[in-house]
């Protein structure tokens, strides 16, 4: 693997904070995506009391080069309990944001579309002000199991493009870069005051015209909030680095995209797409939408 160059170092957290997010996580038999995909932010965030829930898994019924998520173990029914412990964990960590996503579900009729309304609902039972995230896969180009998940109405609606076109058959094999941008499309239309947002990783071969282009695909279809970061490879067996982005170009884009009209872009090389996903709050302060 590609050694790191110095400004992808992580600062150490304080374990003690991290330790008691993990007890709570541990006692109420949840899963996160900060410990699934081996986020490099995991112990800022577990540090700061905050983590995005990774519901329906921890199997994957896809098999992403790129990600740490298990596509080996079969996925299991869905857990009717699920929603009920997630909100307990929003109410006893005090979320002022929560994130809620999941792992490809293929297998479902409605990709899982049901499960996150639920879990929806159960945390506006537990904590009616917290907002609430989802960062959704693609559904298989399901509308209806969008419009579904669009009738619970969470604050903002997430789905990653991850890469740019000519690299989803290396990325992103099962998935297709149109149905992604139709996704969110579809989202602005179902329902016009969530906030939409994606994420692009860097470093698998993209170039600068590349990205500017999802950059402006996304803008074509409202999209509001865009985060940028460096890909890194999680482990052997995944796909490897081809590139270490320095800060600077992550400037250069987080400027052009600014340009566009993008309602805010987070970019910077330990940038996630649920990294301080809490800063929403002031966005939606800032730009409300009744």
């Amino acid at each position: 693997m590609t050694v790191k160059p110095e400004w992808l170092r992580v600062k150490a957290p304080q374990w003690q904070r991290v330790g008691s997010v993990k007890e709570i996580l541990r006692d109420l038999s949840l899963n996160t995506v900060c410990e699934e995909a081996s986020c490099p932010n995991i112990g800022e965030c577990f540090q700061a009391g905050t983590a995005t829930f990774l519901i329906m898994g921890p199997a994957c019924t896809r098999a992403c080069p790129y990600c740490d998520i298990d596509f080996e173990k079969k996925p299991q029914p869905l857990d009717p309990t699920e929603p009920l412990r997630l909100a307990e964990a929003v109410q006893r960590l005090k979320l002022n944001h929560v994130v809620i996503t999941s792992v490809n579900r293929d297998d479902l009729a409605d990709g899982g579309a049901s499960q996150f309304v639920r879990c929806i609902e159960a945390i506006r039972g537990r904590s009616p002000q917290t907002t609430i995230e989802v960062l959704i896969p693609d559904l298989c180009g399901n509308w209806q199991a969008l419009e579904l998940i669009l009738q619970a109405q969470p604050e903002v609606l997430n789905h990653n493009t991850e890469t740019v076109p000519r690299l989803y058959r290396r990325v992103r094999p099962q998935g297709d870069y149109q149905r992604s941008l139709t996704l969110l499309q579809k989202a602005r239309e179902l329902l016009p005051k969530v906030y939409s947002k994606s994420g692009i990783m860097v470093g698998l071969g993209e170039t600068d015209a590349e990205v500017r282009q999802v950059m402006q695909d996304l803008r074509q279809v409202d999209c509001d909030i865009l985060t940028l970061g460096q890909y890194l490879q999680p482990t052997a067996k995944h796909l490897g680095v081809q590139d270490f982005i320095p800060p600077v170009q992550f400037e250069a884009w987080q400027n052009f995209g600014e340009s566009l009209g993008f309602l805010q872009v987070v970019a910077s090389p330990l940038t996630r797409s649920s990294y301080h996903a809490e800063q929403v709050r002031a966005l939606m302060e800032q730009y409300p939408r009744s």
